[in-house]
């Protein structure tokens, strides 16, 4: 079987179920594991490099009110690839390639290949995507186990956390303008024993004011700004801090989302268990410093 991946969570999935072999195309941000660097390169972002967060946000507006496309599908690319199944997404226009678009593409280029939409908003939905991908690439018996695995590892956290305190926590998905969390991540702070103090779980994240982000009176603010590794989320959230956005006295970390958060796969139990960590030092261990920093 011959796949293309369009987004960076698949990507990642397919290779943890040993079809990593088969996968021959990728996007431009399918970085893990490095191996996937090393596939056919089929769409890119239209979003120019350099922007600031706001800058980001506001081109995103823009391109969103015009119906433009966020990201460029390479048709030439995916026509020389002959693939058999192409795993692409319905979720979020912002985050990859629409399925719309991929099925334009295969359509004008008389291409028969199986498209696979991944569409998960919640983590049981995550987890079972990986159910789908294994079917779907024969792996199943492999998709099981790593559920299973991933299973027990948010188990373990749960129970290391039920009987302390929960804490108010704020995670904001973007910092200029502030966005509340939506799907998965805020079912990530309740597994990982806090409150979620603004966004709603399954749902789309939102835009918030910073009045908003004080009254909803958080105890611990984490930032975990979609698309940026740690060292991005650290200078996003040093500059809330220093313009005066973020509430004083507040402990405010920030995170890889890239790694553990932004992205529907396997590292999201990473996530939690880094939340843990953070929200609850006394009884749960310490996120890894290449994925939280504290900064007050």
């Amino acid at each position: 079987m011959r796949i293309v991946s369009l987004l960076p969570s698949t990507t990642e999935i397919l290779f943890a179920l040993g079809a990593g072999d088969q996968v021959v195309g990728v996007t431009f941000e399918c970085d893990t594991p490095a191996e996937a660097r090393e596939r056919t390169i089929v769409s890119t972002t239209a979003i120019p490099e350099g922007l600031s967060a706001s800058d980001i946000d506001a081109f995103v507006s823009r391109a969103m009110a015009a119906g433009e496309d966020l990201y460029h599908l390479d048709a030439g690319a995916l026509g020389g690839l002959d693939a058999d199944l192409v795993v692409t997404q319905d979720l979020c226009a912002v985050c990859a390639v629409d399925v719309s678009v991929v099925d334009d593409a295969l359509a004008f280029l008389g291409c028969r290949a199986d498209v696979l939409t991944i569409d998960p908003h919640t983590l049981d939905e995550v987890l079972a995507s990986i159910t789908t991908l294994g079917s779907a690439t024969g792996t199943a018996e492999r998709a099981a186990a790593v559920v299973a695995g991933l299973r027990d590892r948010l188990h373990a956290v749960e129970s290391a956390v039920r009987a302390a305190s929960r804490p108010r926590t704020l995670v904001l998905e973007w910092t200029d303008p502030a966005f509340a969390p939506g799907h998965w991540v805020p079912e990530m702070v309740t597994r990982a024993g806090g409150v979620n103090t603004l966004g709603t779980a399954g749902e789309k994240s939102v835009r918030v004011t910073w009045e908003a982000v004080r009254q909803s009176a958080p105890e611990v603010i984490v930032c975990a700004p979609c698309g940026y590794d740690l060292q991005g989320s650290t200078a996003l959230a040093r500059k809330a801090i220093d313009d005066g956005e973020l509430p004083d006295g507040i402990p405010v970390w920030a995170v890889d989302a890239n790694a553990s958060f932004a992205r529907p796969g396997p590292r999201l139990v990473d996530g939690v268990e880094a939340l843990a960590g953070i929200l609850h030092p006394d009884t749960a261990r310490p996120p890894r410093q290449d994925m939280a920093r504290r900064l007050r």
